[in-house]
């Protein structure tokens, strides 16, 4: 039996989860339907845009993700503090990107308006904003509304009505560095691993290849989480590691699955040295995000996995 979101979901915890949705029909998301010849590529570029536009909108900011042909990945991280810093007018005013709203929280929103509301409804505008405040850090309405987003826009296209997906989305809270190392080198590798593209910069609508071009000009991507390095006192919140390092962690992480070019990891670099996983292990750990675990990864889990493998073949 499923376990409740709210009991996957432990901020204190962690504020990193991979998330997965699935298609449940047998044409594809994206891509092209092999019994109809019929393309849906460009539904792409529609999880894209609306994945990009909800991590404007909500304190939940977006690590990695991928788009693939029946499915899609995305690594979340959850910023609650952010969200507590804002007053009610910020929340109504991103709130209101997304729904219309209520009668009162427009009127709240109006300045000529907003000086007519009696103390009562301040109150009951303060008390509605507040339910949107934690809205707008919980993953599940980020993933409804991009979910519930994409299944409209395909149905309509389709013409038909029902199911799109095939229920609730998977999630797998990212427990330490090293889990949330592998699982976004899972996630932009992905369309690598499925045959789609032959390197990381050539794969479309995936976070690498937003990332890579950001490299090439020195900067950082705006709509993803930056990757800092290790925080400290004088640096801006980020990923725990630096952009140039990670993009060499999928490159040189990447050659085991390009076909016909099967390579070693020359270097472990500053992200695996922190670890102590060997290239073997990593490799195990980046294969296996799915297939091995099921609502947490850590290095720990990662580590008495990989211990109970050798006993088996020893």
């Amino acid at each position: 039996m499923p376990r409740p979101r709210k009991s996957l979901i432990s901020l204190s915890q962690t504020p990193y989860y991979h998330c997965v949705s699935r298609c449940v029909r047998r044409a594809y998301l994206c891509g092209k339907d092999k019994f109809t010849g019929q393309s849906y590529e460009h539904r792409r570029q529609w999880v894209e845009n609306r994945l990009l536009f909800l991590g404007s909108v909500f304190a939940i900011d977006i690590c990695a993700y991928a788009v693939m042909s029946n499915h899609t990945h995305v690594v979340l991280h959850i910023d609650k503090a952010f969200a507590q810093s804002w007053s009610t007018e910020d929340v109504l005013k991103r709130w209101h990107r997304l729904s219309k709203g209520t009668v009162l929280t427009n009127r709240y929103l109006n300045a000529i308006e907003r000086s007519t509301l009696s103390d009562a409804e301040i109150r009951t505008v303060e008390n509605t904003a507040s339910i949107y405040r934690e809205r707008l850090y919980d993953i599940s309405w980020f993933m409804r509304l991009l979910n519930e987003y994409i299944a409209r826009q395909a149905n309509k296209e389709d013409k038909c009505t029902g199911r799109f997906w095939e229920g609730r989305f998977k999630s797998q809270a990212l427990l330490d560095e090293t889990a949330l190392a592998a699982c976004m080198v899972y996630v932009d590798l992905n369309p690598i691993r499925a045959g789609l593209a032959k390197t990381p910069e050539h794969s479309a609508h995936t976070s690498i290849s937003m990332q890579i071009k950001a490299v090439r000009n020195n900067r950082q991507p705006k709509k993803l989480r930056p990757l800092m390095g290790i925080a400290s006192n004088n640096k801006p919140s980020g990923l725990p590691f630096l952009l140039n390092d990670y993009v060499e962690l999928v490159e040189q992480t990447g050659r085991q699955f390009y076909p016909g070019k099967r390579e070693k990891i020359t270097a472990l670099g500053p992200i695996l040295e922190r670890n102590g996983l060997t290239n073997t292990d990593w490799q195990w750990l980046v294969k296996s995000i799915e297939t091995e675990f099921t609502t947490q990864i850590s290095i720990r889990h990662a580590e008495q996995k990989i211990e109970r493998k050798r006993k088996l073949i020893v």
